[in-house]
């Protein structure tokens, strides 16, 4: 193959490949593509406390399920977060039933040794970890009353004592 043959080979290669490439991304994006903030603070405020209103808004914006608020400074939380911290084991339970993303601190919550230890030899570094508005596994674990006693023990043989963290 000579130059020319190249060059043209290759201008033309290059604008099979842009075709696609190009009207695929020429797509309007939906405006469904991103949840409102608003209503996710909403929903994610309503998970301190409010089931009726969570249960109201996931019935109207079933994606609202896993939605992370940004209370700012890397302050995220979902619903299932502030149930959770907040010790609401109903609501909990109600979210992960529907299939929310269920994570340590909810583990320590419900008083989940059998997720707990494993999770901390494989980790150990999370015993520190900081959840929603800085609150600890100890924490999660003192929110699960007698359920989670075995927990806050475990936590607390481990060298966990705070149960907030500042987070900035």
């Amino acid at each position: 193959m000579n130059r020319s043959q190249f060059i043209k080979t290759g201008i033309g290669s290059a604008g099979t490949l842009m075709f696609p490439v190009t009207s695929v991304f020429s797509q309007p994006f939906s405006e469904k593509t991103q949840l409102d903030k608003k209503i996710v603070a909403e929903f994610v405020g309503a998970g301190h406390g409010k089931f009726d209103k969570v249960k109201e808004l996931l019935e109207e914006y079933p994606t609202l399920l896993n939605a992370a608020h940004d209370w700012k400074n890397g302050d995220f939380e979902t619903a299932l977060g502030a149930a959770s911290h907040v010790g609401y084991k109903e609501l909990a339970t109600f979210l992960i039933d529907k299939g929310a993303q269920a994570n340590i601190f909810t583990a320590a919550l419900f008083g989940r040794i059998d997720i707990i230890k494993p999770t901390l030899s494989f980790f150990p570094n999370a015993l520190h970890a900081k959840g929603p508005h800085g609150f600890t596994l100890l924490h999660h674990a003192e929110r699960g009353g007698d359920e989670a006693k075995e927990v806050k023990d475990y936590l607390i043989s481990l060298g966990a004592t705070e149960t907030k963290i500042q987070l900035y």
